[in-house]
């Protein structure tokens, strides 16, 4: 495993990371959790991602459990905060992150994480009252960094522009083959602000691995059939993208790779990201996933299957 700074952090992060959306504690259970936890350790992934709203706090409390034990310091805990946790919790008011903050500690059992994450950006409240809780929560103790997900540039560029407030080390943006807008404006403006990229759905939501057969119905109990994926996976599930993501088979194989482990080394071919974050439910997925780190590709093969896709993908 190789590892990658978190902008302008003290943090070393592994450049797969394991995230626990839709799985620890809502549709994987305990055991398996713990198993797939303790086999990222092994393979030298120090990176865990979590939020409170996955499960509403149930995906917290199983990474609180399995984690129980282990040296604080040998891990980099990430969570996040925003999506209602109920009718009148949401949000990124002082009062919420402050509220919200101290649930997660107490799920994960410890008393910092290393960086707590806006989720989303609130309209709602003033940017500067979000700044100035974040920059409370890094006072205090209980993180050591903040960051953001899906924030525009706009919203970025405004937030660095505050005085006397804690600065972002970190971006989590939607990022891959199939899904490149974070190129245009917000992976260039974080790279000149000390702001690292950490990837969410580096594979496409599956899509990358070439499970989808273009002249077939998906597999029961994939992610295609869920009606809670439906909206992220929908949009690549059209034949045109799923027979270009077929014909990118034969260059994984030139580079020695599977398919899902070339569109995990495309992604990590960007400098500013520092972690890709995988999923897993069973341990023999994060086997195949580490293995894209430090993973050697002729730039001209990715080259070719950006042109593929090209020609397959609406535009953006």
């Amino acid at each position: 495993m190789k590892y990658r700074k978190l902008g302008a952090s003290d943090l070393e992060v592994s450049e797969i990371s394991l995230g626990s959306w839709l799985t620890y504690g809502v549709g994987v259970e305990k055991e398996s959790a713990t198993a797939c936890l303790n086999r990222a350790f092994e393979l030298g992934i120090n990176l865990i991602d979590t939020a409170n709203v996955y499960g509403r706090g149930a995906a917290e409390t199983v990474l609180g459990e399995a984690l129980a034990g282990r040296k604080r310091d040998s891990y980099v805990l990430a969570t996040k905060v925003f999506f209602p946790m109920s009718d009148s919790d949401k949000g990124l008011s002082r009062a919420q992150i402050e509220k919200q903050l101290d649930a997660s500690l107490k799920r994960l059992k410890t008393d910092f994480v290393d960086l707590y994450q806006c989720h989303r950006y609130d309209t709602a409240t003033p940017l500067d009252e979000t700044m100035e809780a974040l920059t409370g929560a890094v006072k205090s103790g209980k993180t050591r960094y903040i960051g953001f997900s899906e924030w525009s540039p706009q919203n970025i560029a405004d937030a660095i522009a505050l005085p006397k407030v804690e600065r972002f080390v970190s971006s989590q943006p939607q990022y891959s083959l199939l899904w490149r807008q974070p190129e245009a404006k917000v992976i260039p403006l974080c790279a000149k602000n000390g702001i690292s990229q950490i990837v969410w759905s580096p594979l496409a939501q599956g899509v990358l691995t070439g499970k989808y057969d273009p002249d077939a119905p998906p597999p029961p109990g994939s992610r295609a059939t869920s009606e809670v994926m439906g909206n992220f996976i929908g949009r690549w599930m059209s034949k045109p993208v799923l027979q270009a993501v077929q014909k990118l088979k034969p260059l994984a194989r030139e580079a020695g790779l599977t398919l899902g482990q070339f569109a995990l080394a495309w992604v990590l071919r960007e400098p500013n990201v520092a972690s890709a974050i995988v999923g897993a439910s069973r341990p023999s997925q994060l086997d195949e996933n580490a293995a894209a780190s430090g993973a050697k590709v002729d730039p001209k093969l990715f080259a070719k299957a950006e042109a593929i896709l090209a020609q397959a993908l609406p535009p953006l």
